[in-house]
């Protein structure tokens, strides 16, 4: 396997794992300072290896492209902790993977990406795998999408999708650790101004002291998963990369199932399963 599709597991793993934290942070510290939080972590951990690519901001075009990014995920990152925050783990995962086919056409149409057919198939399986843990029975007939959280799901995974793009051509065309720490310094900025205004920055930085392990797990995880993510795509396309990282529902699935004990349907593991093998078949012949 190419160092790309490596990077590219890596992320879908830290996601997974990821997520299950940021749930929990939210419920117990809240929404923007979990965003804080992380974005405090990703913006001093990556100062070392981004400090030579600082004079790359400057540029105009540069500048306002990671200036978007930065707004962009903070706004969608909001309404992602908060469908977390509403919802089940293993339901809102799901539905936060309709980026998949966002971020592909996106790719297709304006970054000039071809996908060959069996890279469709592929993506195909993948698709299928994602909407099977979605849909359980009694849900089919239309009461998944009233699901606590939905709605806001669906936003972020619209938004999540132009994400991924934006990111997708900060790494091509920027540089890929410049792109993410700039997007974590701008919503970070953002995060603090809010927390300030509201008057909840002395409770902001106590939540450290109190919740220590859950923030340091978050914050180094998400982090983690957002670099691989885009040193991938400095060496994949968009739509591939996608189709390999989209598969951590599935690990979020069974950290819901086996630990927050959430029911899920036997239609749901043999969802999870389809998805994990097709990612994997993707890496290997790609």
């Amino acid at each position: 396997m190419t160092l790309g599709i490596i990077f590219a597991l890596v992320a879908m793993l830290s996601w997974g794992f990821g997520d299950f934290f940021i749930q929990k942070g939210t419920r117990k510290i809240g929404d923007v300072e979990t965003l804080a939080w992380i974005g405090i972590f990703g913006s001093i951990g990556l100062v070392p290896f981004i400090y030579n690519d600082l004079t790359l901001v400057l540029e105009r075009s540069n500048f306002l492209i990671l200036l978007s990014l930065g707004v962009v995920t903070f706004l969608v990152g909001i309404m992602n902790f908060e469908a977390l925050r509403r919802g089940k783990l293993s339901v809102v995962e799901v539905l936060l993977e309709l980026e998949l086919p966002i971020t592909v056409i996106l790719g297709i149409f304006f970054l000039r990406e071809h996908l060959t057919l069996t890279q469709v198939l592929i993506l195909c399986f993948i698709f299928v795998g994602i909407l099977m843990i979605a849909l359980k029975p009694g849900q089919v007939r239309g009461r998944h999408f009233f699901e606590k959280g939905a709605v806001l799901a669906l936003g972020a995974a619209i938004g999540y999708g132009l994400i991924n793009f934006l990111t997708a051509v900060g790494a091509k065309e920027i540089a890929p650790l410049l792109t993410i720490w700039c997007t974590w310094v701008t919503f970070t900025v953002i995060c603090l101004g809010y927390l300030f205004a509201k008057g909840r920055i002395k409770s902001f930085a106590h939540q450290f002291s109190k919740y220590t392990t859950l923030i340091i797990a978050m914050g180094v995880i998400d982090t983690v998963a957002w670099i691989f993510f885009a040193l991938a795509l400095e060496n994949k396309e968009l739509a591939v990369t996608i189709a390999i990282t989209e598969s951590y529902p599935a690990v979020s699935l069974f950290l819901g199932s086996v630990v927050n004990k959430e029911k899920i349907a036997t239609i749901q593991f043999f969802g999870a399963f389809l998805t994990i093998v097709a990612s994997i078949v993707m890496a290997l012949l790609y």
